[in-house]
């Protein structure tokens, strides 16, 4: 059985890598052997700042070329769904090495974070979405979720496409988009009403490494 987790998203830019590498950081300092993988990437320029980047920082390790690939080796250019950017460089994304790359990857690594790409139902191939990616896993699943105006809606929309595609396992973590169109808490209470069995976590605009502690905890009952 693999030790892993799926952390996805209601949208990208959302904080992802953000929450990965700040779960990353809190594992370490407890002392759980952890690691994380983002398989597929789309918008990747240059190692230093990217999102396989930080998480290498997370873990400790160097960011190098190399150990970016062993992160994420399916990378494109192209700030597009993966598909649309695997088009744009002649090339395809094979649905089963992504999977196979997840399985090897969880079984060798300990915890093993991994990270999708987008939202939810991004494409990954013409016929295949993130979701696709996750039934396959059937793994426990962190999504991550704004605060922004439309948030609500966003978050709605995922976590049903989540739970009618099977999957029931699902943490839900609001991060704070730093805005003000909505109050918080009135976010908060919103996703709590029509998520009455969704565990929810708030992650501060600015967490520090306790802020996490919750949220680990839920993740690995």
């Amino acid at each position: 059985m693999m030790s892993a987790i799926f952390i996805t998203g209601t949208g990208t830019g959302i904080g992802k890598t953000f929450v990965t590498a700040g779960l990353l950081r809190s594992l370490r300092a407890a002392a759980i052997p952890a690691s994380a993988i983002k398989p597929v990437l789309s918008g990747y320029d240059t190692a230093p700042g990217s999102d396989p980047a930080l998480l290498l920082e997370a873990m400790g390790e160097p960011v190098t070329d190399a150990t970016v690939a062993t992160l994420s080796p399916f990378r494109f250019t192209a700030p597009l769904s993966p598909d649309m950017a695997a088009l744009r460089e002649g090339r395809s994304i094979d649905f089963a090495a992504v999977l196979a790359f997840c399985h090897n990857a969880a079984a060798a690594r300990g915890l093993t974070l991994i990270e999708g790409v987008g939202g939810v139902m991004v494409p990954l191939t013409d016929r295949h979405t993130t979701l696709d990616l996750m039934v396959a896993l059937a793994l426990p699943i962190v999504v991550v979720a704004g605060s922004y105006l439309g948030s609500i809606s966003h978050t709605l929309t995922a976590m049903t496409a989540l739970t009618q595609a099977g999957l029931d396992d699902i943490t839900l973590i609001l991060n704070d988009s730093g805005t003000n169109e909505v109050p918080l808490p009135e976010t908060v209470a919103t996703l709590a009403r029509f998520l009455p069995e969704t565990p929810l976590h708030i992650l501060p605009r600015y967490p520090d490494s306790g802020d996490f502690a919750p949220i680990l905890a839920a993740i690995q009952r």
